[in-house]
Parts: structure tokens; C-alpha cells; sequence
């Protein structure tokens, strides 16, 4: 209740009188229920899922929530917000996920049907034993398997920190034969090269607010201090950056899945 009572003076501040500090401290406020809504879907997520990407977009929602709130409509802004973050983080899961919706439906199945077993008999089942209960040849599961294994895409612009230096994943991705594939060491190439020009594409800002992030992994609160900003600023400027990234790399997104 005492939470209650404070986000209605603070939205009256901001409301009626266009107090900014306000509106920082209500989102501060709220910060944990955006990042609560991402977490409670933790146990769910795809590995293609980036979990800061989503606390990023519950935080850039739970903003224009802040911004769009209309009292007389009858509803707090606690159960505002929480139905349109939660629809953000439903529709950025949706659109990071290149698979379609019936692959997402077999890996759930089996999934499922791996862990039936191993309750029943207590061993993980084999190959014959889990295409029997998913009632599938042997041959359509290894290729659906195949599909799934393919369609765990992790994003190639994130950066990865190893003893030496960071390094851009796509630099990490290792295969038996490719070294040698000089069709495939090509569109690595192009893919790096397409990278680079978009990231030098953001703004400075832009740039250092990726690299603290991605590089040295840190969070929204400790790069707004170190930049002199609040966090709300920095969720804001981070989700301008990931729009053009997107869109400068969206005519490439083939190039990305044959390198990935």
C-alpha cells in the first residue's frame, strides 16, 4: 500500500506539473516488476533468447506505460503497466524468434516427452524410446532435431570476453570443415565486415553505451552512473541503438543465418 500511495504522489507530480525527477523515481519504482515479469519466463526462454534484451524492452515499456497512464480509465498504474510489459516481452520473444511457431511446438513435445520418461523409468530415454512417444519415425525426429539445433541462433552482435581480449561472437563460432570452405570464409567476411559498418553507424553515445554493456556486462543502473545519466535514459538510448542495428542489418538477415 505504502508503494501505492507514493506512485500516486509521484504520478500527480509528474501529471499535473511535468516533474521529470518524478517520473525517474517512478520508474524506479516499478523497475522491479518489469524485471520481475522477464525472470518469471527465465525457466522458458530459448537459448536464442538474450535475457538483458528483454529487461530492456519491460524497462522501455514500462516508460511509454508511465508516460501513456490515463487515471480516469479506471485502472491502476500498476496493472497498466504490468499488461503492457507483458505484452513487450511476449512480442520481443516473438520477434527474436526466427523459428516458426510449429518448430517451437516439437521442441516443446519432446521436451515434454524426455521428461515423462526419465520421471517414469529414471534414465533418459533413447533415440527409438523418444520417437515412440512423440509417435515419429526415428528418421523425422533426427530431422527435426536437426531444425532445432539450427534454429538456436545467438546473436552474432553480442561481444564475448575471452583471456585476451573481447571479441565479437561471430569470431567464436567454430566448425569442423569450415576453416578450409572458402565460400563459407567469404560471407563470414561480408557478415563481419556489414557488422562493423553499422555499429560505427550509431551515434558516440550509442557506441559507449554498447560497448559498457556488451563488453564489460554491465547493467542499465551502473552505466548510467558512470555516464551521468539516469537509468531510464539509458534503457531509452539502448533500445534506439538495437532499432538500428535491426534495421541497418535486416537486408542481410540470410547472410547472418548461413554464417550463424
Amino acid at each position: 500500500m505504502a508503494r501505492n500511495d507514493d506512485a500516486q504522489r509521484l504520478l500527480e507530480l509528474y501529471k499535473k506539473h511535468g516533474d521529470t525527477s518524478a517520473r525517474d523515481r517512478l520508474i524506479m519504482t516499478y523497475a522491479p516488476l518489469a524485471k520481475y515479469i522477464v525472470y518469471k519466463k527465465v525457466r522458458s526462454l530459448p537459448s536464442h533468447c538474450d535475457r538483458e534484451d528483454l529487461i530492456s524492452c519491460a524497462l522501455e515499456a514500462l516508460i511509454k506505460s508511465i508516460d501513456r497512464y490515463e487515471p480516469q480509465r479506471g485502472t491502476t498504474l500498476e496493472q497498466f503497466a504490468w499488461t503492457r510489459i507483458h505484452g513487450a516481452v511476449i512480442d520481443e520473444l516473438r520477434r527474436q524468434d526466427w523459428a516458426p511457431r510449429n518448430l517451437r511446438r516439437w521442441e516443446r513435445d519432446l521436451q515434454t516427452a524426455r521428461e515423462n520418461f526419465t520421471g517414469i523409468y529414471g534414465r533418459q530415454p533413447s533415440e527409438d524410446e523418444l520417437a515412440a512417444s512423440v509417435g515419429v519415425s526415428v528418421v523425422e525426429l533426427r530431422d527435426r532435431q536437426r531444425e532445432i539445433a539450427a534454429s538456436e541462433i545467438t546473436s552474432l552482435n553480442s561481444m564475448v570476453l575471452t583471456a585476451e581480449a573481447a571479441i565479437e561472437r561471430i569470431d567464436t563460432l567454430a566448425s569442423a570443415n569450415r576453416e578450409t570452405d572458402p565460400e563459407y570464409q567469404g560471407a563470414m567476411s561480408e557478415a563481419k565486415a556489414k557488422f562493423r559498418r553499422a555499429f560505427a553507424g550509431l551515434s558516440e553515445r550509442e557506441r559507449e553505451i554498447a560497448v559498457l554493456m556488451y563488453v564489460k556486462n554491465m547493467t542499465l543502473r551502473e552505466i548510467g552512473q558512470i555516464l551521468g545519466v539516469s537509468e531510464s535514459r539509458v534503457c531509452q538510448i539502448h533500445g534506439q541503438l538495437k532499432h538500428r542495428l535491426r534495421e541497418a542489418l535486416r537486408r542481410d538477415a540470410d547472410l547472418f543465418r548461413e554464417v550463424a
